[in-house]
């Protein structure tokens, strides 16, 4: 039996799902830029969320064909490309963790951004809503810095010339829950903004979710660290598997060369 034998099956099953999850990645993307498109997102994100999903999916099955194709048919210059590819993904990643490590502030900045557009666009739509009610009844907060950043927002805005009979207010998931409240109030954020902190601290989390989410990831270090770390040993197990397949590969070639070689000497 070749001696490559014993490694192709390793790195053609690690391939083998992740082609499957590529594909399930473009479907989704599909399906959302399709029959879900999004205007709010696309003015939250840099990147429309569902070309970004059928982008990430298509270079993925590309990645993974080639590590298939390469353990199969144990083609070197495919094995390596997935190689290089798996390599310069890990290096990503770890670079965009350090970086954002380093300059703390910096990713800080570009969170509020985000959060803040998210405010505005909140009603433009229900997902995106859905999202930051989430976030916000999870982290117990309200609002990017604190419960009057959502004046930005054109139906919650306090300016005395606002229509809407939101003025003022703040959504419900800001609102303190009792534990035993069966029938959620949608209207308890009534003209919260109106009202000092102290005063609205009865009624509503005054505290900003970005203050929140810093804290939350201070205190679960361990735990992203083991996601990321989760991320990185199937990348790094992918990449010693292809370079010892690509190493017995060119063993074999050179076994098969020198064996023809003396299979030509007369002598032999």
């Amino acid at each position: 039996m070749d001696s490559s034998a014993a490694f192709w099956p390793q790195l053609f099953s690690s391939s083998g799902h992740s082609s499957v999850i590529s594909m399930v990645l473009v479907a989704v993307g599909v399906y959302a830029w399709l029959i879900k498109h999004a205007e709010a997102a696309i003015a939250i994100l840099a990147v429309d969320p569902a070309i970004l999903l059928i982008v990430v999916g298509i270079l993925m099955f590309l990645l993974t064909f080639c590590g298939c194709t390469g353990s199969l048919r144990e083609n070197i210059c495919l094995l390596q490309t997935f190689s290089l590819c798996l390599i310069i993904v890990f290096l990503f990643q770890l670079v965009a963790g350090v970086l954002g490590f380093v300059f703390s502030d910096k990713t800080r900045g570009k969170v509020s951004e985000i959060i803040n557009n998210a405010i505005v666009h909140y009603r433009d739509d229900l997902d995106l809503q859905n999202l930051i009610d989430f976030g916000q009844e999870e982290f117990h907060c309200c609002g990017g810095i604190s419960y009057k950043d959502w004046s930005q927002n054109m139906y919650f805005n306090c300016t005395e010339d606002n229509p809407s009979w939101e003025r003022c207010s703040v959504p419900f998931s800001c609102c303190l829950h009792k534990s035993k409240q069966t029938v959620i109030n949608t209207m308890c954020g009534r003209g919260m903004q109106a009202l000092d902190y102290l005063k609205a601290g009865k009624v509503i989390y005054t505290n900003g979710c970005i203050d929140k989410l810093v804290n939350w990831i201070h205190s679960n270090l361990f735990l992203i660290g083991g996601v990321a770390l989760g991320l990185a040993i199937p990348q790094l197990v992918g990449i010693l598997l292809s370079q010892i397949l690509i190493n017995q590969i060119k063993d074999q070639v050179k076994l098969q060369l020198y064996n023809r070689q003396h299979r030509a000497d007369p002598w032999y």
